[in-house]
C-alpha cells in the first residue's frame, strides 16, 4: 500500500490546536466528536497512513481532564440499525465503546437517547443500562428542529431535556455512527449550563469532510458515498464564505444548525465567537495530506466499495434504492465506475469464461489472483488458498487440503449436520489447514502468511454468507460483492 498521509504530522499538530480551542474557554467544553474516535476504518481507508486509533491517542493526552458521554439515536436502536464496519447493533455497540473507553483511561459516566419519542424499545433500552448502573438521559424531539430557532432555544425545546451532569471541564460527545444528535446534545448543554450559571464552550472535532480540500475531491465524495444512507451533501460553507471570502467545505447538517448555534451563543454570551460552522472545527486532516495522488485513488476505491454496500444492502432488502442512487451519483462525480475496480474485472471475466460463480484478490505485490466453484469449495474458500500459497511462495499445484480429507468434513456437513451446502467455507478452510499445520510445513507456511491478506482488495460475482463476510472482515480484507443473490443450483455456492 502506498501512503499518502502522515500520521505523527496529524498526531502532533492536532493535539496542539485542540488545546488550543480549550484554551479560549473556561469552565466548560464541549467537544463533538464526529466519525469514529478508535476504529475509524473509513479514514485509514481513504486516507492511507491514517492509523484507525489516532484520534484517541491524541485525545489520551487529555484524559485526566476529560470525560466521554456516548450519544444514541432512539430512531436507530428502534430499526436496530448496524456499524456496517463492526457488524453489530449501535446498541450493542455504546456497550462495546464504554468498554474500550474506559479501558484506555477514560472516564465515561453516561449514556444519551436522543429523538426520544416515547418509542419502548429506547425506554427497555434505558432501563438495561440502568441496571449495568450507566447513567442513561433523554433528550427528546424538537419540532421543527433545526429552523424552529425559538423553540429550540426555549423551555419547551432545549429545555425540556434531562440535564446531563458532568465533572469535568473537557466533555467528549461521540457515538457509535453518524446522525445520532450530537451537536443537539451539545447546543442543549450549552443552555443547561447557562440556567446553572456555566458559560460553556463548544468545538467540533470531525474529520469529514475535510474543510480545506475542494467541494468535489475524492476524499470528500467518499465521506458522502459512506454517510449515503443519511443522504448528507457537502457544500461550500456560505457563511465562512461570506466572512472571510474563502471557500471552505462543511456539511449541510452544520450549515442548518449554525444559526440556532449563533442564537444560543447570543443568548449566552452576547456574541458568537464563531463566525461560521468551518470556524467551530478543530480538523487538522488536510494539513496532513503528503501524498495527494494516493489519497484520490484510495478514495475512489472506497466510492465504489460503498456503490457495492447499498447494493448489497437493497438486495438484501435493508434500503431503500435512493442509497444505491446517491451513490450512483457519486461515481459519476468522480469519474469513476465499477470497471475500475481491478479484482471487480477480474472476477467478471472468471466467471465468463468458467460459467461459475467466482472471486478475484489482488494481492499487496499487485498480482490479481482468481477461484471459482468447484465440488469441494465455494470461489472465496479457494480464493483464501491460492492467496496463502501465494504469500507462502507455495507451488500454486500443491494441494494445501488433500481431497481425501475434504470429504469427510463434507459428510459431516450434509449427513449428520443436514446441511444442503456441501462445499467447504472459509473459516473450515481456515481451521483444516491450521489443524494440518502441526505436521504440514506448506500449511505452517500458510497460517503464517494471513496477516499479510490485511488491505487486500477481494471481490465476489455473488454475495457471501455472514460466516464468510465475517472472516474476510477479520483478516481485514476489503471485500465488495455483485448484488447477486438468487443463484442456479449449478452456482448455489454459499
Amino acid at each position: 500500500m502506498k501512503y499518502g498521509f502522515d500520521n505523527n504530522k496529524y498526531l502532533k499538530i492536532q493535539s496542539e490546536h485542540i488545546k488550543e480551542r480549550i484554551a479560549q474557554f473556561g469552565d466548560k467544553l464541549y467537544l463533538e466528536l464526529g466519525g469514529k474516535l478508535f476504529d475509524d476504518h473509513h479514514a485509514s481507508r481513504v486516507l492511507p497512513g491514517f492509523q484507525p486509533d489516532s484520534k484517541l491517542r491524541m485525545l489520551s493526552q487529555l484524559s485526566s481532564d476529560a470525560e466521554i458521554v456516548i450519544v444514541i439515536s432512539a430512531l436507530d436502536i428502534e430499526k436496530n440499525k448496524v456499524r456496517a464496519d463492526l457488524g453489530i447493533t449501535y446498541d450493542v455497540d455504546v456497550l462495546r465503546l464504554r468498554k474500550e473507553f474506559m479501558n484506555r483511561g477514560f472516564l465515561v459516566n453516561s449514556v444519551v437517547i436522543t429523538h426520544f419519542n416515547g418509542q419502548s424499545s429506547a425506554a427497555i433500552y434505558r432501563a438495561r443500562l440502568e441496571k449495568l448502573g450507566i447513567k442513561t438521559y433523554y433528550h427528546y424531539t424538537i419540532e421543527g428542529y433545526p429552523n424552529n430557532v425559538a423553540l429550540i432555544d426555549s423551555e419547551e425545546g432545549f429545555g425540556k431535556n434531562d440535564y446531563i451532569e458532568t465533572t469535568r471541564p473537557l466533555v467528549i460527545v461521540t457515538a457509535p455512527g453518524p446522525g445520532s444528535g450530537k451537536m443537539a446534545v451539545c447546543l442543549s448543554q450549552l443552555y443547561q449550563e447557562h440556567k446553572r450559571g456555566i458559560e460553556a464552550g463548544y468545538a467540533k472535532f470531525e474529520t469529514f469532510p475535510v474543510w480545506n480540500l475542494p467541494l468535489k475531491h475524492p476524499v470528500n465524495i467518499a465521506y458522502e458515498a459512506a454517510t449515503a444512507d443519511l443522504q448528507d451533501v457537502n457544500m461550500i460553507d456560505p457563511f465562512h464564505l461570506e466572512a472571510y471570502q474563502k471557500i471552505a467545505i462543511n456539511y449541510n447538517r452544520d450549515i442548518e444548525i449554525f444559526p440556532v448555534l449563533d442564537a444560543l451563543f447570543e443568548g449566552i454570551y452576547g456574541h458568537n465567537p464563531y463566525k461560521s460552522p468551518t470556524d467551530m472545527g478543530v480538523n487538522m486532516v488536510g494539513y496532513c495530506i503528503e501524498d495527494d495522488e494516493a489519497c484520490c485513488k484510495a478514495s475512489k476505491d472506497e466510492i465504489i466499495r460503498r456503490y457495492y454496500t447499498a447494493l448489497n444492502s437493497l438486495a438484501s432488502g435493508k434500503n431503500n434504492e435512493s442509497e444505491v442512487n446517491k451513490c450512483a451519483l457519486l461515481l459519476k462525480q468522480a469519474a469513476i465506475s465499477t470497471s475500475d475496480r481491478k479484482v471487480t474485472v477480474a472476477a467478471e471475466e472468471r466467471k465468463e469464461v468458467s460459467g461459475e460463480a467466482a472471486a478475484a484478490i489482488e494481492m499487496p505485490d499487485g498480482t490479481i489472483l482468481t477461484a471459482e466453484t468447484s465440488s469441494l469449495l465455494g470461489p472465496c474458500a479457494a480464493l483464501i488458498l491460492n492467496a496463502t500459497k501465494h504469500l507462502a511462495g507455495i507451488d500454486h499445484s500443491v494441494k494445501l487440503i488433500p481431497e481425501h480429507l475434504i470429504e469427510p468434513i463434507q459428510k459431516t456437513k450434509v449427513t449428520y449436520l443436514h446441511g444442503n451446502n456441501p462445499r467447504l467455507h472459509t473459516d473450515e478452510v481456515l481451521v483444516a489447514i491450521a489443524m494440518l499445520s502441526v505436521n504440514d510445513e506448506n500449511c505452517k507456511k500458510a497460517m503464517d502468511s494471513l496477516p499479510l491478506l490485511k488491505g487486500c482488495q477481494v471481490h465476489s460475482t455473488v454475495m457471501l454468507s455472514d460466516i464468510d463476510r465475517k472472516i474476510f472482515k477479520k483478516l481485514g480484507i476489503d471485500l465488495t460483492c455483485d448484488p447477486i443473490n438468487e443463484l442456479s443450483q449449478k452456482e448455489r455456492v454459499f
